[in-house]
């Protein structure tokens, strides 16, 4: 009996409880608790593994100046490790461009493609923390995705996240950072993203 008690348990037991019993992001949970249930019923989505769901997030430093001054590229690879909680990998050129003494080759700044928990964690500090600090922020574009349900933010200044310290910051650098989904629906990952919290501009540049 004490066996049969014992499967019974570990059937019922929540999917989105962790293993372990350990830490689960916030946003996560939330996304799992709330954001799924909400998603299935809007979109008529029967099968629960068929709802979309946020993948990866990707994060991306430009600097035209890094092929012909490799410490600011250094200081960038710190910065970005600080941001995402993760040690990036250096960009390089694709192919020569003469005009801009650009190489094949030549590094050209650095990404982080974050999963699981970190890119929860990410999104968290981005939507609650890093994007308020903008200075006279109106909300992000809700035109900025790319038709496979994708959405990609820029942001001109990396000094918003509070993990970078302004009085070692040489310049400020920019950032792309494009949310990766598994839908390829826009309006499906538009409400994934605001039901997160994601701060959207309204008609008219209010939020």
């Amino acid at each position: 009996m004490a066996k049969s008690k014992s499967a019974k348990d570990k059937s019922t037991k929540s999917p989105s409880a962790p293993k372990d019993g350990g830490y689960v992001p916030r946003l996560r949970k939330r996304f799992q608790e709330e954001i799924q249930p909400k998603l299935q019923k809007e979109f008529g989505i029967q099968n629960v593994m068929a709802v979309p769901k946020v993948e990866k997030v990707s994060v991306n430093v430009g600097l035209g100046e890094a092929s012909r001054n490799y410490k600011l590229l250094e200081t960038a690879v710190v910065e970005l490790a600080a941001i995402t909680g993760q040690q990036p990998t250096i960009t390089r050129a694709k192919k020569s461009i003469a005009a801009f003494k650009l190489r094949e080759g030549m590094p050209i700044g650095c990404r982080v493609t974050l999963r699981g928990d970190r890119m929860w964690d990410f999104l968290d500090r981005l939507i609650s923390t890093a994007l308020p600090r903008v200075r006279d922020f109106r909300g992000v574009s809700n035109k900025s995705f790319d038709g496979r349900g994708n959405y990609t933010l820029g942001v001109r200044e990396h000094v918003i996240f509070p993990e970078v310290d302004t009085n070692r910051v040489d310049m400020t650098k920019g950032m792309n950072i494009t949310i990766v989904t598994t839908g390829g629906n826009d309006e499906q990952t538009q409400f994934i993203l605001r039901e997160l919290g994601m701060p959207f501009a309204l008609p008219g540049g209010g939020r």
